[in-house]
């Protein structure tokens, strides 16, 4: 146990609030010029992986993480250093995501016997000549989308409503016989991995499951700085029981410092490493698909904010919006704002924006106006059109006439 950890056997929450934004990177300062790869492998270092997601009524999602602790970024230097550099690879993650690529052997163990390869292996058996020949195209005329596929074959539902040439490359990609080489738009280019994965990390030995499992943990913890076994096992969605048992083992063993937060029903693990900032003083407007807020309940715990993504709820339906982002003020969630690239008309839209109780929304609106002008710069738009919905939206409003 760390001397600190010693002293503090129990935390309270803004202090275990300020070591998990720590271990996120928001007490890093930003960058003094334009951000580049050490920039970025900093970002990565802190949240372990970038989710990806298709929506785009805003921008990607996996781009917003870096823009929240960077400011504005140039995003092909991003792809870039993802895909021409081969800095990062594709895979299920916490998700869909964007991993640094050191950390490929760590993933192969679920490429053999993850529940998501289980759940496709008997659709692939039953259709194995077509299945297998479209590894042989990849193989002899990859990278390709699956329109570049001489039989796409894309009326026959299989598995999520795929046709049976994606379902064919996806099957693929998860069971790690091809990785994705790149982006065409947001389309995904499939390879095989030994042209796309850096030969020191292809060729590394992959550990046995239970010590992959055991070194996600401790990444997890890493980019957590303090979790319950549940927050820290959803990190990268391993199995909770297993995970359990293994973190009281990294526990004993002083790997990880076991402690309580006052108001938490489970006990606490710490990264004996994390930082204990006196103070956080953060602005930024987070992806609902951020690593800090992606587990609502721990959120909740954190922050006291109650935040559910409503994209698939009704219209009518929805509470705060379709495309809603949180708002990161020092070390609260004050608001949230629901958002659009309106392309066409050149502005970044505020469809609705609420502030969290007990705000002042005068204030929160003068902190919140910059960092939208900022991300409509980033995104290439012209300014900033506030819509009347929410009880944030007049306090905005007037700071954009």
């Amino acid at each position: 146990m760390s001397a600190m950890t010693a002293r503090l056997r129990r935390l309270s929450p803004p202090h275990a609030r300020r070591i998990a934004l720590a271990a996120q990177g928001f007490a890093d300062p930003p960058p003094k010029g334009a951000a580049n790869a050490s920039h970025f492998r900093r970002v990565l270092r802190r949240v372990g992986l970038l989710q990806i997601d298709s929506v785009n009524a805003l921008v990607r999602s996996h781009y917003l993480p870096v823009f929240s602790r960077l400011g504005p970024y140039d995003r092909q230097r991003l792809d870039d250093y993802a895909y021409s550099d081969r800095k990062l690879f594709e895979y299920w993650g916490h998700a869909a995501s964007l991993i640094p690529v050191e950390q490929y052997p760590l993933f192969r163990h679920r490429m053999v016997g993850s529940e998501w390869v289980h759940r496709m292996r008997d659709i692939a058996a039953e259709h194995s000549r077509y299945v297998n020949g479209v590894l042989d195209e990849v193989r002899q005329r990859g990278p390709l989308t699956v329109s570049d596929l001489d039989d796409p074959r894309r009326r026959r539902g299989t598995w999520w409503s795929w046709g049976m040439g994606k379902f064919a490359l996806e099957w693929h990609f998860a069971r790690g016989a091809v990785t994705i080489a790149g982006r065409r738009g947001f389309t995904r280019l499939y390879d095989v991995p030994e042209r796309v994965i850096p030969r020191q990390h292809f060729e590394a030995d992959a550990p046995e499951e239970d010590e992959a499992l055991r070194r996600l943990l401790l990444l997890s913890a890493q980019s957590h700085g303090i979790g319950t076994a549940h927050d820290l096992a959803d990190y990268y969605r391993l199995p909770i029981t297993r995970s359990r048992v293994v973190l009281d083992e990294l526990a004993a063993s002083g790997a990880l410092d076991r402690l309580e937060v006052a108001g938490w029903k489970d006990p606490a693990y710490l990264n004996p490493g994390a930082r204990h900032p006196h103070r956080i003083d953060a602005r930024a407007l987070l992806s609902p698909f951020d690593s800090l807020i992606w587990d609502r309940d721990r959120t909740e715990r954190l922050f006291g904010f109650r935040y559910r993504i409503e994209i698939y709820v009704p219209q009518k339906d929805r509470v705060y919006g379709y495309y809603v982002l949180p708002f990161l003020l020092g070390d609260e969630l004050v608001a949230r704002v629901d958002l659009k690239s309106d392309r066409k008309a050149g502005r970044l839209l505020v469809c609705a924006s609420h502030s969290e109780p007990d705000q002042d929304r005068d204030h929160v609106a003068a902190e919140l106006a910059p960092q939208l002008e900022s991300m409509a710069r980033w995104l290439g738009l012209d300014g900033v059109a506030v819509e009347r919905r929410g009880d944030l939206a007049p306090a905005l409003s007037r700071l954009f006439g």
